[in-house]
């Protein structure tokens, strides 16, 4: 089977955002070029990570005197994006495993994602068959290191901007309730 491949170089935007009210958010990397877009939905810890680890790997190149590309510390104001998801919303795919690196051929950085494959109810592996195959759909962009910057900010406020988090076991606070808060009423 071959993968089909979402494939961006230097594209107009490139975000994470949500749809759905906190608590049932769905959280979507969104990537559009001119009139072409792809939409992908992401778990909100993968988003998180990918934000801390593009801003890692962001330091980490301007930290290396060799390296020929220095990477903002702060978001050059005219990258900053605030605005929601560009409509409509089509989810591509679901990710499932993601890649984040450094393209030496086009000094940007490389994002990947690969499609969550689940077996439907019954399906059976057979002989010669591994799970460990291509996925059937990938996206793979690359962004300069200022756009990586403004990605990785944008990523933190919106996975932050979900239900308050607990101070007693860490988890999210739901909107009708939550069982450490039925503990303390005892």
């Amino acid at each position: 089977m071959s993968t089909l491949v979402h494939e961006y170089d230097w594209p107009d935007r490139v975000v994470v955002g949500t749809v759905g009210r906190p608590g049932e958010r769905t959280f979507y990397l969104q990537v559009r070029h001119g009139t072409r877009s792809t939409c992908v939905a992401l778990e909100k810890e993968q988003s998180v990570l990918l934000a801390e680890k593009m801003d890692e790997l962001l330091d980490e190149l301007s930290a290396d005197q060799n390296h020929p590309v220095t990477a903002p510390k702060e978001v050059p104001g005219e990258l900053v994006d605030e605005d929601p998801l560009d409509e409509p919303v089509i989810e591509e795919f679901r990710s499932g495993a993601m890649s984040l690196g450094w393209d030496p051929r086009t000094a940007q950085i490389l994002i990947e994602a690969f499609a969550l494959e689940v077996p439907e109810e019954g399906d059976v592996l057979g002989a010669g068959e591994d799970a460990a195959d291509e996925p059937s759909e990938m996206l793979r962009v690359r962004i300069p290191v200022g756009a990586a910057r403004a990605f990785a900010q944008r990523t933190r406020q919106v996975a932050h901007a979900g239900r308050p988090i607990c101070p007693l076991c860490a988890r999210p606070v739901d909107p009708d309730g939550h069982v450490c808060n039925l503990l303390d009423d005892r």
